[in-house]
């Protein structure tokens, strides 16, 4: 069965590129960003990790944690990270977990229960690992997309969407399509208009279920 929005993800151990961790503590009260790849030193997967990389400051104030996951070992992540500098031109210093046992992929539903991965796989073998989940500090998920191997995720897209969950949690409201930071938020139906005043102040209403408003 998939995960579904606000289950609390499955906990696990791991070696990562950056040493042992249980995924839970790893956490801790941060929101956290766990993206996946179906194997180390292949194009599309370098430039994203280098993507990542290139974030790395915006992570940190949006209180994030990422994380990266491969099928592959620890030795070859440390390897796959000079590459990744080389394309990327940052540092890669965040971990990436060492799938090589499929129990994270298993576990996040990345790969079918009785999936059999032979020594010597191709990227072939790991297709559908190209997930993205992002995680509440409650531990539970609040976004997953899966893309396939041929198209490269975009990350300000990523980060966007985070920026829209951690406001909507904060202030209790929705955003609209292709909502960025500073612009006006949508007022939740289940807020009366009485309500919806005294909470708010001056609001649009677009429609009578559509009501628009600066946060303030």
């Amino acid at each position: 069965m998939s995960l579904r929005i606000n289950a609390v993800v499955p906990d696990f151990e791991a070696e990562t590129s950056q040493g042992p961790i249980r995924f839970h503590e790893w956490i801790g009260d941060s929101w956290a960003i766990l993206f996946s790849h179906p194997k180390d030193f292949t194009p599309v997967c370098t430039t994203e990790f280098g993507a990542v990389a290139k974030l790395s400051a915006e992570w940190k104030k949006r209180g994030t944690k990422v994380i990266g996951v491969s099928v592959d070992g620890v030795e070859d992540h440390k390897r796959w990270g000079n590459d990744i500098q080389t394309v990327s031109g940052s540092e890669v210093d965040f971990p990436i977990i060492a799938d090589d046992g499929l129990t994270v992929s298993k576990l996040y539903d990345m790969l079918p229960e009785d999936a059999y991965l032979p020594d010597g796989r191709t990227p072939a073998d790991s297709a559908t690992v190209r997930s993205v989940f992002i995680i509440g500090p409650d531990k539970q998920l609040k976004l997953s997309m899966t893309y396939p191997m041929t198209v490269g995720r975009n990350f300000a897209e990523i980060l966007r969407a985070l920026d829209a969950l951690q406001t909507t949690s904060k202030h209790g409201v929705a955003t609209p399509a292709d909502w960025t930071v500073g612009q006006d938020v949508i007022i939740p139906p289940s807020v009366s208009n009485e309500d919806a005043k005294q909470k708010y102040g001056e609001y649009e209403t677009v429609l009578p279920y559509l009501r628009k408003t600066p946060l303030r």
